[in-house]
């Protein structure tokens, strides 16, 4: 168990809550991949159904990414909001469904979804079309260590081992791997400071999860680590420090994590970036990517790593 009971997941929070009275309250189901698979096979990926039911829509961002190859988006902000215990997505060329197989123990994501192809993923921010395609999913998401509730706000985050196939237009992609899923529900404004998030698994079976809060004046560290003998640490410190390339796309970062003195050198392999505009007009870039992580101290890993990114919080552009 987490190592504080102010930490623990109740299973009914696995469904959806009820609403509350702000305009950008929200509820977000969010999962990822990373594939064991090589060659074609190497695939990683990330899907996101997030409910603004004061906005009436919902946000679908799902990206499929492989280290040399396109990117394959799927994204749309003006879906209906669905009822239900959890979410689906019922409109023109969408019909997904995520279930809850077991609280705490199973989440599943099936459906089809259009979707682009992009050679340049900042074709996103562009708004560029892409190369028209599908996208089929049915991948399912096990608890691979113990489910973690943060203390400062309404969301908990599951490491799972994730198995299934995905398919990107006529081709059929095996799912064998490890990932990270979450669930949040409260005001979302993804417009008001930025972050740094990760969630990775080790190669001795370590599963590493941080979040750097970049509020104005001060920077909050969020975030686990659970080692291969059950144990679960909350991170008690974090720097992360990244350097960033065109269009504010990290090429490199590092992050120090304590208890333990983990230093991982993290390198982004893959972007599956989304442009996200605020009711009001705002603007924040959100490069997510698939990563390479290496510590200091000899073990490696893969995960998923983002970055938002708020009108001028990022350079390089």
């Amino acid at each position: 168990m987490p190592d504080d009971p102010g930490h623990r997941v109740e299973p009914g929070d696995e469904y959806r809550h009820p609403v509350g009275p702000e305009p950008l309250w929200g509820e977000s189901y969010y999962l990822d991949f990373v594939s064991d698979g090589t060659g074609d096979d190497a695939v990683a990926g990330y899907v996101r159904i997030g409910l603004y039911p004061n906005l009436g829509v919902t946000w679908w961002t799902t990206m499929i990414v492989s280290e040399g190859r396109p990117l394959v988006a799927s994204v749309a902000y003006d879906l209906p909001v669905t009822p239900g215990d959890v979410a689906s997505i019922i409109a023109p060329g969408f019909d997904v469904r995520a279930e809850v197989a077991e609280p705490l123990t199973a989440m599943t994501v099936r459906g089809t979804a259009p979707a682009s192809v992009h050679a340049d993923p900042a074709g996103v921010y562009r708004g560029e079309p892409g190369q028209p395609t599908t996208i089929d999913l049915d991948l399912t998401w096990t608890t691979d260590g113990v489910p973690y509730h943060y203390e400062v706000t309404t969301r908990y985050e599951v490491p799972c081992l994730v198995g299934g196939e995905i398919t990107v237009g006529d081709r059929r992609i095996p799912v064998h791997g490890h990932g990270q899923r979450d669930h949040s529900w409260g005001v979302r404004d993804w417009w008001a400071f930025g972050w740094c998030w990760a969630a990775l698994r080790l190669d001795d079976g370590t599963r590493v999860h941080t979040a750097d809060i970049r509020m104005p004046g001060m920077r909050v560290p969020l975030g686990y680590l659970q080692p291969p003998d059950g144990q679960v640490h909350t991170v008690e410190s974090l720097t992360v420090t990244e350097e960033l390339g065109p269009e504010g796309f990290p090429r490199h970062a590092r992050a120090v994590v304590e208890p333990g003195g983990l230093d991982l050198e993290i390198e982004p392999m893959a972007f599956g970036p989304v442009l996200l505009t605020a009711p009001d007009g705002r603007i924040s870039r959100f490069p997510r990517a698939l990563a390479r992580f290496s510590a200091h101290d000899g073990r490696s890993g893969t995960g998923w790593i983002e970055w938002n990114q708020p009108d001028g919080s990022a350079t390089g552009q």
